[in-house]
């Protein structure tokens, strides 16, 4: 249950007469009642705010009494899941003792008189926050603090501009992790007078709330292909599954099913079949673009849903690679197989480093003083020049580097272009190619980067979990002094050896040079237990991927597996590592089962066991089909069976308090 308290102190419009006749103040609170807020309270002050907000047990929404929004700014703000704490900015200029704010990333890293900020100010605060349960100690303490004038802001005392705005920059100074919700084609504005609730109230009334939402449903700054050839028209879509009643869910299965179909033609070979593929792989596309739209336009947001978009993306791409690797094959290619593998392989290695990199960003901006003590230099530069090209929206600039990194959009639209006018082997190698050019591009320019920052990463989160390390990585001994990524990268490096070895030379005798090359593997064990704190140790995880899946990929030819297998265990791979992955971005915990996956070493001994065996066939299929049982499993003990464990001692109706404004 949501509670929305509406703080009045110190703002002398919260008496001000609405249209409607009500006070300004009481307005806002049934505007809260209709953003979703299932009980109102009204504050006299921050020590009657603190009182409050200790009895609570869910997301506070606290308010000034000097908004006029439209509701859906403050429906938006109630439900935005970019995080459990999340601000309204606005643009407005900085008056009335109100609080400003500084943000980079999304992510509000300072607030409080412009004067005193570490940098300028993008902004000034809204009046408005949703704070998560697990922030509420932290708010309460924030109330008291403010009350007593402890935070030292706004002259000092209680009585410096709105509480609301006191209590914020009090918030965001104990280091509460809070993100930055902007209004976009609504109104939001803080008033001080009659005449600037009248201002503010005509722009409301001047811009149609229904119509604003749906636009707002498409991404603010998405990539090229996506902007000018689905974003176009994808609100229609949008707005007729909303009124068919398809939830994202079911859009994002619907979109599945299409890539499922694109996969399915593309490995028939014929140019009908090719052609077809691409206009579904294409429709698909779209619908992968509306499932989001859906959630946005509906307000329909859930950690199953973003999990569930996050894997699909990543399985439906991955399938329509293995359709292209058959209808190359079926073609007569001898590596059609192959080169699905490599698409797959240098695919998921990438999204890796997108996903760690994202990380050592956020890390860098909640601690923006430390940001630059490597001493600047080029890595400085290089942060300053991609800050102003993606300001200049919309120039060339812009658009080259949001393409130049080959997004999901431009993937699709170029396997389905390539396929449908040429073959799938022409298909996978314009993938390898220009992925391949984009990982250089981006991975040189982020080291350089990541080198200035000098943010350790790994140590803020479990490194355990995110390297996927087994039992048998816990019990090696630790080699500090060569650190984490060193060790993973030649682990890595012996992998792709063998694999270069097995094509070049065939996989006669190779078998008995596997199990030194796992010895070699294994050295990236010997970094588990070291600090993860070095400026490129981001990359640790990645190169981790790298050693596993080109380990499995050897042994598969040494072994003389077939292509397809092969493809199937590095897929099963792909989607335990998402996994993790997606879990990391939307801060869930641990796989249920996580446990039983054996870790990358673990998995990769058995490998080498069932190579030696003469068995590795067996080995890959076997463990392969174990892994993906398990993921499944992990999958309705995560999403059904523990949630709805949770749920039943609130099986029987519930008492919701709700007293009228007063």
């Amino acid at each position: 249950m949501t509670l929305a308290i509406v703080l009045a102190a110190g703002t002398p419009a919260a008496g001000l007469p609405t249209d409607s006749g009500q006070r300004l103040a009481d307005r806002l609170a049934t505007q809260w009642r209709a953003a979703g807020a299932r009980d109102v309270r009204f504050a006299a002050d921050l020590g009657e705010l603190a009182a409050l907000v200790d009895d609570a047990t869910g997301p506070v929404i606290v308010s000034g009494a000097d908004l006029v929004a439209h509701t859906a700014v403050l429906r938006h703000l109630a439900t935005s899941p970019v995080g459990p704490t999340v601000a309204l900015v606005l643009t407005d200029p900085p008056g009335s003792g109100r609080t400003a704010v500084r943000e980079e990333r999304g992510q509000v890293v300072d607030a409080g008189p412009p004067t005193e900020l570490d940098g300028a100010a993008t902004g000034i605060f809204g009046g408005a926050v949703r704070v998560g349960a697990g922030d509420l100690p932290t708010l309460a303490a924030a109330a008291r603090a403010a009350a007593t004038g402890a935070t030292g802001l706004a002259g000092g005392g209680p009585a410096a501009g709105p509480a609301v705005d006191r209590l914020f920059a009090g918030l965001t100074a104990l280091g509460t992790l809070t993100f930055a919700h902007r209004v976009r084609l609504l109104v939001a504005h803080r008033v001080d007078d009659a005449a600037g609730l009248a201002a503010a109230s005509a722009a409301v009334a001047a811009v149609d709330e229904d119509r604003a939402e749906l636009r707002l449903s498409v991404k603010e700054k998405d990539d090229f292909f996506t902007t000018y050839f689905v974003s176009t028209w994808s609100p229609y879509v949008t707005k007729a599954c909303a009124r068919l009643g398809l939830g994202p869910t079911t859009v994002t299965m619907i979109s599945v099913a299409f890539a499922v179909a694109a996969a399915l033609l593309f490995a028939t070979g014929d140019r009908p079949a090719l052609v077809l593929g691409g206009l579904l792989l294409y429709l698909g596309f779209v619908l992968d673009c509306v499932d989001g739209q859906v959630a946005r336009y509906t307000r329909h947001f859930s950690a199953w849903g973003g999990w569930l978009d996050t894997m699909a993306d990543r399985a439906k791409e991955y399938l329509v690679y293995a359709g292209l690797g058959y209808g190359a094959t079926a073609a007569g290619v001898e590596y059609g197989w192959a080169l699905a593998i490599a698409a797959m392989t240098l695919q998921t290695v990438r999204h890796m480093t997108d996903a760690w990199y994202g990380v050592l960003h956020d890390e860098a901006a909640r601690r923006p003083k430390t940001v630059g003590a490597g001493g600047g230099g080029i890595g400085d530069r290089l942060n300053a020049a991609s800050t102003r090209v993606q300001a200049d929206t919309g120039s060339v600039s812009y658009w080259l580097k949001r393409t130049v990194v080959f997004p999901i959009g431009e993937r699709w639209a170029l396997i389905a272009l390539a396929t449908a006018l040429f073959s799938p082997r022409v298909a996978l190698l314009a993938v390898l190619v220009w992925g391949t050019l984009a990982f250089a591009y981006t991975g040189a320019l982020r080291t350089l980067r990541a080198r200035w920052m000098w943010v350790p990463v790994l140590d803020t989160v479990d490194a355990t979990l995110h390297r996927d390390d087994g039992p048998l990585a816990a019990r090696l001994p630790v080699l500090r002094p060569v650190g984490p990524l060193t060790l993973a990268v030649l682990g890595a490096l012996g992998s792709a050896g063998l694999l270069v070895a097995a094509l070049v030379t065939g996989s006669a005798g190779l078998r008995w040079a596997v199990p030194a090359v796992l010895l070699v593997l294994l050295l990236a064990g010997l970094g588990a237990g070291a600090a993860h704190n070095g400026p490129l140790d981001w990359l640790v995880p990645a190169a981790l991927r790298a050693g596993e899946y080109l380990f499995a990929i050897a042994v598969g030819v040494v072994a003389g597996a077939p292509a397809w297998l092969v493809f199937g265990y590095v897929f099963v791979l792909t989607l335990h590592h998402y996994d993790l992955v997606a879990r990391l971005e939307k801060r869930q915990a641990a796989p249920p089962l996580h446990g039983g996956t054996l870790g990358w070493e673990g998995r990769s001994a058995l490998l080498a066991v069932a190579t030696i065996a003469g068995i590795a066939s067996i080995g890959l299929f076997t463990l392969g089909v174990y892994l993906l049982v398990g993921f499944f499993a992990s999958v309705v003990l995560a999403w059904v069976v523990r949630p709805a464990h949770a749920t039943r001692p609130a099986a029987g109706p519930l008492a919701v308090g709700s007293r009228p404004p007063g």
